[in-house]
C-alpha cells in the first residue's frame, strides 16, 4: 500500500520554547520542532516563515520543520518574516494623532519596502473637522487610507478586504482601539481557531512573543506592542526624501540633481507644497527628520 507523502508546506504562526506551530491550509495546525541542522548553521525559524515540515504523527498533528523557504523580508522588532503589509492604526481623537510619530513609522516602512495601509479609528466620537484634517494630510501621500469605528463596526468589511490573502503586521500607539479591531477582524474565524488556542495554551504564561492570528484562508494579522516613540533608522539625511512617496512625481523636475527640497531654489517639491499638493504637516516633519539626522553624533 502506497502511503501519502508525509511532507507538507505551511506557515509558522507562533514560536515558543523551542516549539513552532505551523498552519497548513486545509490540514490544520502542527506542533513542530526545528531540525538540529538549523541551530548548527545559526538559523532560527521566525513567525511568518513559510516552511516545509515532515509529519511524524498525523493524528496528534506533530512534525519537524525540515526547510525554511526564502524570506522576502524580515523585521527585528517584532521578530517576524514575510510581512506583506503594515496596517498602521491611529485614533482620530482620544488620543489625538501624533503626526510626527506616524510619519516616523511611515519612513521606517518605506525603508523596508513594506506597503502600508493607514487606518484611523474611533470615527464614532470624532468631529467632522477632525476627520477632514486627517483626510487632508494623508489621502494624498500615496497610502490607502480607511476610517473605521470598532465600536459601531463601521468600515470593518472594507478593512477585511484590504487584508484578504495577506500577512499584515498591525502597529500603532496604545489606546487607539487596535485590540477591538483585531477582535472584529477575527470574529468569523474564532470558532475555527478554538483548536489552535487549545494547542498553544502552554504559551499563555510566558513572556511577550510574536504571533500570527488567522483571520481567513491565507490571511493573517500580527499584533505588535504599542509604541510611543520611534527612533529614525540609521540613514543618511539625503535618503529621507526617498521615503516620502508624494515627493516622487516632482523630484525629477527640480533644478538641481539631488535636491533635498529644503534650501534649494527652483524646487518643484516646494512649489507643490505652496500650491497645496503636498501636506504642510508632512513637509514640516520631513524637515525635522532631515535636521535630526544632520545633528546626530557620528560614532
Amino acid at each position: 500500500m502506497i502511503t501519502e507523502s508525509k511532507y507538507m508546506q505551511g506557515k509558522i504562526i507562533k514560536g515558543i520554547a523551542g516549539f513552532y506551530y505551523v498552519n497548513v491550509v486545509e490540514s490544520g495546525l502542527y506542533e513542530c520542532k526545528a531540525k538540529g541542522s538549523f541551530r548548527k548553521n545559526g538559523i532560527k525559524p521566525l513567525v511568518g516563515d513559510e516552511v516545509e515540515l515532515e509529519v511524524l504523527d498525523e493524528e496528534e498533528k506533530i512534525g519537524n520543520v525540515t526547510k525554511i523557504l526564502p524570506r522576502k523580508n524580515e523585521l527585528i522588532r517584532p521578530a517576524v518574516a514575510n510581512i506583506d503589509q503594515a496596517l498602521v492604526v491611529f485614533a482620530v481623537t482620544k488620543p489625538k494623532p501624533h503626526y510626527n510619530l506616524l510619519d516616523r513609522f511611515l519612513v521606517m516602512m518605506e525603508r523596508k519596502e513594506i506597503p502600508v495601509v493607514l487606518c484611523f479609528n474611533k470615527t464614532d466620537i470624532a468631529s467632522h473637522p477632525e476627520i477632514a484634517e486627517l483626510k487632508e494630510v494623508y489621502t494624498g501621500c500615496g497610502y490607502p487610507v480607511i476610517f473605521t469605528s470598532a465600536k459601531e463596526e463601521e468600515n470593518i468589511s472594507e478593512l477585511k478586504s484590504l487584508l484578504k490573502g495577506k500577512t499584515t503586521s498591525i502597529a500603532g500607539p496604545s489606546g487607539v482601539g487596535k485590540s477591538s479591531l483585531i477582535n472584529l477582524l477575527q470574529s468569523e474565524v474564532k470558532m475555527e481557531t478554538g483548536s489552535i488556542s487549545k494547542k498553544i495554551d502552554r504559551g499563555k504564561h510566558t513572556t511577550r512573543h510574536s504571533e500570527l492570528i488567522v483571520i481567513g484562508e491565507e490571511s493573517y494579522i500580527m499584533d505588535t506592542p504599542g509604541f510611543t516613540s520611534l527612533e529614525l533608522p540609521k540613514i543618511e539625511k539625503e535618503e529621507i526624501k526617498d521615503y516620502y512617496p508624494e515627493f516622487m512625481e516632482y523630484r525629477d523636475q527640480c533644478r538641481f540633481l539631488g535636491c533635498v527640497h529644503i534650501h534649494e531654489p527652483d524646487c518643484c517639491v516646494k512649489e507643490a507644497l505652496e500650491q497645496g499638493m503636498i501636506s504642510k504637516a508632512r513637509y514640516e516633519n520631513y524637515k525635522q527628520f532631515y535636521e535630526e539626522i544632520s545633528t546626530r553624533r557620528k560614532y
